[in-house]
């Protein structure tokens, strides 16, 4: 399930954005200040939002005065549309998200889920909430049926700033709620922090790589205990990457925790992650992140090429490529050419700031310069020679 468009109104600097036919991997660049970010945190909002309600979400960003694109009154606007099989069909689903504020509070102006049920007319709202109160279909995927004929379940929730999708999408008949919660729950927006990752860990489970990658010995331990074969895998590309290295353990210490321990060849004795490069943390952590067997339907990465040396950015992007053939869809904000030289036309976009506000483009949507890159031109090079109109800074 992939994310195919996002419409965006009054959202920080996106006043009004619509951005289609999205690929799998996507990489996204622009001057500082041009909203990479901002566009990154519609994702960390929405997750914000599921997890405990708009209210917080709006006060994690400094209230919904902050949140709001800069001299716009009204409502908020979040418009994403992703496919998702029902009834043994692929389903173009629209979820729509509006928000409003009444004296200070934030409210879900309406929420709303909609596919269409077959070739013909208009999509049918599935689920359609606004303040509070609302109904789902809990029959939707009895396609013998005619519209008139599905079950409604009016519901009406605990206040009006809670996401339907939150309450409805933990039942199973609420079929597109109840996946699109899912696949929201299983974003994984990085927040990727070299000092939480190096620490020690009170020993436990971990499967999956957190957001600030804290857990990194626990997801190494559980890894390597549990599906050897992958961590061999990354254990290999991180001999080829990482000069010297011939293996990594996650250990246990006399009072319970787990440290990660690195043997570099020239030494007898392993050295603990505190004695160890930045770049070999962060791509140990990328390599199990990236050869997790369970992909994230979603995956944000800030930046991926601090840290790390130019000449394994090649490596690390057909990681994320691979990583998006296998389900897992990838967005990266970057500003490294050496990242950009070895995308394809497809898989860029850069954001350009026009009077306090942001739009995006696509290198593929632009003939002059799909033409220069097969003619052999690298994407990193035009970025930097300011093919890439409004892009640049100066």
């Amino acid at each position: 399930m992939k994310i195919e468009s996002i419409k965006l109104k009054n959202f920080k600097s996106f006043q009004n954005l619509e951005l289609n036919n999205i690929s799998d991997l996507a990489i996204f660049v622009g001057a500082n200040g041009s909203g990479k970010t901002t566009l990154f945190d519609v994702f960390g909002f929405l997750s914000d939002s599921l997890k405990n309600n708009i209210k917080q979400a709006f006060a994690k960003r400094g209230g919904f005065r902050e949140v709001i694109s800069r001299g716009q009154t009204g409502l908020i606007e979040f418009e994403l549309q992703f496919r998702l099989n029902i009834a043994g069909k692929n389903r173009l689903i629209t979820y729509r998200l509006e928000i409003g504020e009444e004296k200070g509070k934030p409210f879900i102006e309406r929420e709303l889920l909609r596919y269409k049920r077959g070739a013909y007319g208009s999509p049918y709202h599935f689920l359609n909430f606004s303040k509070g109160s609302g109904y789902a279909i809990n029959n939707e995927e009895d396609f013998d049926k005619k519209d008139e004929e599905l079950t409604r379940e009016e519901q009406t929730l605990g206040s009006p700033d809670i996401l339907a999708i939150k309450g409805l999408g933990q039942f199973a008949r609420f079929k597109a709620a109840n996946a699109f919660r899912n696949f929201i729950e299983n974003w994984h927006v990085s927040d990727f922090h070299i000092t939480d990752a190096r620490g020690s860990k009170e020993a436990g489970y971990e499967e999956h790589l957190s957001t600030t990658g804290e857990n990194l010995p626990l997801v190494a331990q559980h890894m390597y205990e549990n599906d050897r074969k992958n961590f061999d895998k990354v254990l290999d590309k991180m001999k080829k990457r990482v000069p010297g290295i011939s293996s990594i353990t996650a250990e246990s210490t006399v009072d319970g925790r787990i440290v990660l321990r690195f043997q570099d060849g020239s030494f007898k004795d392993p050295f603990i992650a505190n004695y160890v490069s930045d770049g070999t943390i962060k791509m140990f952590a990328y390599l199990l992140l990236l050869n997790d067997p369970s992909p994230h339907p979603l995956l944000c990465i800030e930046e991926p090429e601090n840290q790390l040396y130019p000449s394994l950015l090649e490596e690390l992007l057909e990681e994320f490529r691979l990583y998006s053939k296998r389900g897992g869809q990838v967005f990266i904000s970057s500003h490294s050419p050496d990242l950009l030289n070895s995308a394809k036309p497809e898989e860029v976009y850069w954001l350009v700031k026009m009077n306090g506000y942001t739009k995006i483009e696509r290198v593929s949507d632009h003939p002059e310069l799909t033409t220069l890159y097969e003619e052999g031109e690298k994407l990193g090079y035009l970025w930097k020679e300011n093919y890439f109109k409004g892009s640049n800074p100066k």
